[in-house]
């Protein structure tokens, strides 16, 4: 009943910039929080960035100072600009929420995936 529509993603070279949005429709009460996730090639899915109800954000390691993530409650959308892409950020993010579906109960949603590609 509650569905993840990502879109952004495409072909860019390093140093460039990308923004990721995903918009979360259906029976939607609150959100309690959204975030990014990617895999690349070889290796596990990790978390990119989350944004928690109540403002709160958290960042890998890898990407500190180079992506934002932000949330735009009245359209239930996350979004997360990317910028100084590096060639190591190549990977299929999917967006990920926590939704407040009912006054007690709480759905997480996963995203289809989106394609990011960096160039050297």
């Amino acid at each position: 009943q509650v569905q993840l529509v990502e879109s952004g993603g495409g072909l860019v070279q390093a140093g460039g910039s990308l923004s990721l949005s995903c918009a979360a429709s259906g029976s939607i009460v609150g959100i309690n929080q959204m975030g990014w996730y990617r895999q690349a090639p070889g290796k596990l899915r990790e978390l990119v960035a989350v944004s928690m109800r109540g403002g709160l954000t958290n960042y890998a390691d890898s990407v500190k100072g180079r992506f934002t993530i932000s949330i735009d409650n009245t359209k239930n959308t996350v979004y997360l600009q990317m910028n100084s892409l590096k060639v190591e950020d190549t990977a299929v993010y999917y967006c990920h929420a926590n939704i407040l579906t009912s006054w007690v109960s709480t759905n997480d949603v996963w995203g289809q995936g989106t394609q990011v590609t960096v160039s050297s």
